[in-house]
């Protein structure tokens, strides 16, 4: 995590990480002000808290209440070295905990991630760059000096050569790449998580059965997504890109709409609009780029190259947004790599979409085919060992497909996890099964997982394979657990050349009657490319494009950002727009227009219904107003300032709305009951004199958002890369 501090008056000091601000001081007697804790006081703090989120976690995974449990943590200080100091946690518990959570309870201190840093010694490295924003090093503590070259299955180049190659990739596009988290928690399954210091948004897990290896996942799997501007998806790129002279890539293609709102020619082909618009109600205004939304530049497309006789084939961005996510992106040491990592996410998401919406039932594999593999039966011997037991099956369909499964059950929770994995190599296959099934999870994080079903609606209905895609953790049938397998165990292999591999996957899918459409992304200094398979590699359903088009952004983006300079007929206007698209009230407005918010503000909280709420208080509608507080109430799950204000609102409104009522008769004890800043605000909102509390102006120049102009600033870097390749 970076961290950069900024020097404030006299002995105050500011560090700023993520989407926090933390203020430091010193006490009087050292010349401060004493209006902050210190930097060491924080740190001391720091253990503390640590230990005590530990018991939460703990505690929560067993349902036991924290209420009456209490901790305290006291430094001892040697008196003949300062620096040699016991620190000395204590904890009272009720009588009613037993004796075995009580040795649990003690046991989650000791796991304190702060502890274990401090026991290990950490090693501090100072020095002096000429700029902090331009130093690119990536914080990837660990990397060998040497030249040993680590070859694995399925990549081309060595580990080390592998891993200096994305960074100096990465290092060249000015993005400072930090690791923040690393997991092995059984043998041979490691899994870590890196970000962008300046952008935390942008962040990307890895997984391997080393720690080079996962590494190795980790940076691939951040330049495909730089590369298909993955971590841009539905956000808005701000008015200057949004008029330059390319929005996404130097080779997109632009069509005006057509004044009938009809599909423009020459985008997509027949094969395609097929799938897309088969009952002829998919429109020109539906595919408006989400990101630029530039309506009067028209519908932005990519160019694909058609596998089956290499076409140029527009596609348009709005339409990948929509439908694919992630899915069929990648990055490798050539193009041949990336493109048989390509094809096996694509058919390990297609068949594991088939298998549970079916609720087939896969052959289980042999014993003696897993001992080929001891280094896969270790991790899974180490799962079982914490009491999880683990089913390993062969979903390839009778060796139809490259794709494995590892299935892991939790009898202390009665959940299941079923991971999928693709590779031509049923080792390899196997391998990110079972790394997939743990990557970015404690043995707590397993306590998660959903409950399998008899119920056949719950596990066919599409959000459930979107679950299944982000994480894993959709909901499978019972049925899969059935011993009355539907295909023979079959030890497929389609291993070879990468370009034998490749060759072999694009094969399967010229049987399937599929017809695939490739981009390159080479501006980067990346192999990376995007595949597309039209009704097979889709995430979201087709009916999307027209029913939940992520460009309705569009519809209120502006308004909302310029919201405290509306007058009374734009609001009005803007309410009606909401109430008419009868979208969720729980949806949150971020989500909806694009717009990263620091989650810890108002506006990272806010949902349809409170905006709302906000708009009525500003008409004078009180009683539309209440009748929506009374359902946030009870329904919202906001921050407890913002609840207790919609409270005090309440009152009011209440209040208000009875004739025989006066506020004046109230306000001294709803100033005790809610405080006096609170009742001026909620007395405000209603009288009209305070309007839209808690937001803070912004407008389309985005000021004041910090973490979505960072992310703009990242999303620039690609930009000018692309230009500057250009030409």
């Amino acid at each position: 995590m970076e961290i950069k501090v900024n020097f404030l008056d006299n002995l105050r000091l500011e560090a700023k990480f993520d989407d926090f601000t933390v203020t430091a001081d010193q006490p009087i007697r050292y010349k401060g002000d004493g209006s902050a804790p210190s930097p060491f006081d924080y740190f001391l703090a720091s253990s503390a808290l640590c230990a005590a989120y530990f018991i939460k976690v703990y505690c929560k995974a067993r349902d036991i209440p924290t209420d009456n449990i209490r901790l305290s943590q006291n430094n001892i200080v040697d008196p003949e070295d300062r620096y040699n100091q016991i620190f000395q946690i204590q904890v009272e518990l009720p009588d009613d905990i037993s004796d075995k959570d009580r040795t649990g309870i003690l046991r989650s201190i000791d796991r304190c991630t702060v502890k274990k840093v401090v026991q290990t010694q950490p090693e501090f490295k100072i020095d002096t760059v000429e700029n902090l924003d331009s130093d690119t090093n990536a914080m990837l503590m660990g990397q060998s000096d040497s030249d040993e070259s680590t070859f694995i299955l399925g990549k081309d180049l060595p580990l080390e050569q592998t891993i200096k190659n994305m960074t100096g990739m990465l290092g060249e596009l000015g993005m400072k790449i930090e690791i923040s988290s690393w997991r092995n928690i059984v043998p041979n399954v490691w899994s870590l998580h890196i970000r962008d210091a300046a952008s935390p948004m942008c962040f990307t897990n890895g997984k391997g059965a080393t720690k080079e290896s996962a590494l190795c996942s980790a940076l691939g799997e951040f330049i495909e997504r730089l590369n298909n501007n993955f971590f841009y998806n539905d956000q808005f790129f701000g008015t200057e890109i949004a008029n330059s002279d390319f929005v996404h890539y130097p080779n997109e293609k632009w069509f005006e709409l057509e004044a009938d709102d009809a599909l423009p020619q020459g985008m997509l082909d027949d094969y395609t609009l097929d799938i897309y618009n088969p009952d002829g109600e998919l429109n020109g205004s539906h595919l408006i780029d989400t990101n630029s939304g530039n309506i009067e530049r028209g519908i932005c497309t990519i160019p694909y190259t058609r596998k089956s006789d290499g076409e140029t084939v527009y596609f348009p961005s709005n339409l990948i947004e929509n439908l694919f996510l992630s899915n069929g992106m990648s990055a490798g040491n050539n193009l041949q790599e990336a493109q048989v990592q390509c094809l096996s996410e694509i058919f390990e998401r297609a068949i594991k979409r088939q298998i549970i919406e079916q609720e087939m039932v896969l052959p289980d594999v042999p014993k003696s085919v897993l001992e080929k593999y001891p280094s896969i039966v270790e991790g899974i011997e180490g799962l079982e060992a914490q009491g999880f037991p683990v089913v390993v099956k062969d979903a390839s369909l009778g060796g139809q497909f490259p794709v494995m499964c590892v299935t892991l059950m939790n009898p202390k929770t009665g959940g299941v996890f079923a991971s999928f994995g693709a590779h031509p190599s049923m080792e390899v296959a196997l391998e990110r099964s079972l790394t997939e099934l743990l990557q970015g999870r404690s043995f707590e994080g397993l306590n998660d997982v959903p409950k399998p079903t008899f119920n056949s609606m719950a596990v066919s209905e599409p959000e459930n394979f979107v679950e299944h895609f982000i994480d894993s953790t959709g909901v499978v049938s019972w049925r899969f657990f059935s011993s009355n397998a539907d295909y023979e165990f079959n030890e497929w292999d389609f291993s070879g050349t990468t370009e034998h591999e490749a060759n072999s996957l694009f094969a399967i899918l010229e049987s399937l009657g599929k017809e695939v459409y490739t981009a390159e992304f080479t501006q980067l200094g990346a192999s990376a490319c995007r595949m597309l398979v039209p009704d097979f590699s889709e995430v979201y359903p087709v009916e999307d494009l027209i029913w939940d088009n992520t460009n309705k952004a569009l519809n209120y983006r502006e308004d909302i950002l310029n919201l405290h300079r509306l007058s009374d007929d734009e609001l009005v206007d803007l309410i009606n727009r909401l109430e008419e698209s009868q979208q969720d009230n729980y949806t949150d407005i971020r989500t909806m227009i694009g717009i990263v918010f620091d989650e810890n503000t108002v506006w990272g909280q806010l949902t349809i219904i409170e905006l709302k709420i906000l708009i009525f208080l500003a008409l004078g509608a009180h009683e539309e107003a209440l009748e929506l507080v009374e359902d946030f109430l009870q329904f919202n799950d906001n921050t407890v300032e913002r609840r207790l204000f919609y409270q005090a609102i309440n009152a009011v409104l209440e209040v208000e709305l009875d004739d025989e009522l006066q506020l004046e008769h109230f306000s001294a004890n709803f100033n005790c009951m809610f405080g006096e800043q609170v009742m001026q605000n909620a007395i405000g909102s209603v009288n009209g004199s305070v309007r839209f509390s808690g937001l803070t102006q912004t407008s389309m120049a985005l000021e004041g958002i910090e973490p979505h102009l960072r992310l703009i600033e990242s999303y620039k870097k690609l930009h000018q890369a692309r230009q500057l390749a250009g030409k």
